[in-house]
């Protein structure tokens, strides 16, 4: 009997095995260019191009930046890549995670470890870092909400928190392109590699 694949070829020619990940399999500018083409909120956002996970990505980052200027390097780097295994399992929205079940969220931490390591990150992020990169997700989220997905702030308010810092009163959100996304994201990534 053969055994089904389990894995998908790359633009960059590596082939990826999704159950048994491995960080050697894994490329910046493969992440970067599957993150631009998949759309957050399942597409449901204004604009002329959909809101991709490597502009939310890059949104993410930056908002921990400024929420924990002290923060190292390799933290920053770890919340540019917070999304990453979506260039491959793509982005579901929370309600659809729930109802997916543990199995999604295995298949995640096992492509997050495998990232992790090709970028020189532990495994595993620790606990606390993994919080603040989460707050910084939620004021995203939040901003994503108001701003494109068509959420009033109270609705906003009851699922993400409410935020009324300077960084969600200064943001301002607007779609572009797929490759200019791409090459933000790799910018931003060779910027932070460099510092490490």
């Amino acid at each position: 009997m053969s055994q089904k694949r389990a894995w998908q070829r790359m633009l960059s020619g590596r082939r990826l095995d999704l159950l048994d990940p491995t960080p050697v399999d894994i490329e910046i500018e493969d992440i970067a260019h599957g993150l631009s083409f998949v759309a957050r909120w399942n597409g449901q956002t204004h604009g002329v191009y959909p809101y991709s996970v490597a502009e939310h990505s890059l949104l993410v980052e930056r908002i921990f930046l400024a929420l924990y200027p002290k923060c190292a390097v390799k933290w920053q780097l770890a919340a540019l890549l917070h999304d990453a295994p979506e260039y491959v399992i793509g982005d579901m929205i929370s309600p659809v995670k729930a109802a997916v079940g543990p199995g999604y969220e295995v298949l995640d931490d096992r492509l997050s470890r495998a990232i992790h390591l090709r970028f020189g990150l532990p495994a595993k992020i620790p606990q606390t870092v993994k919080k603040q990169i989460k707050r910084a997700d939620k004021l995203s989220a939040w901003l994503e909400a108001t701003q494109i997905a068509g959420f009033n702030e109270q609705e906003a308010d009851k699922y993400f928190g409410k935020w009324t810092s300077d960084i969600a009163k200064e943001t301002v959100i607007n779609p572009r392109a797929p490759m200019d996304v791409r090459a933000s994201y790799i910018a931003r990534y060779e910027e932070l590699i460099t510092q490490l």
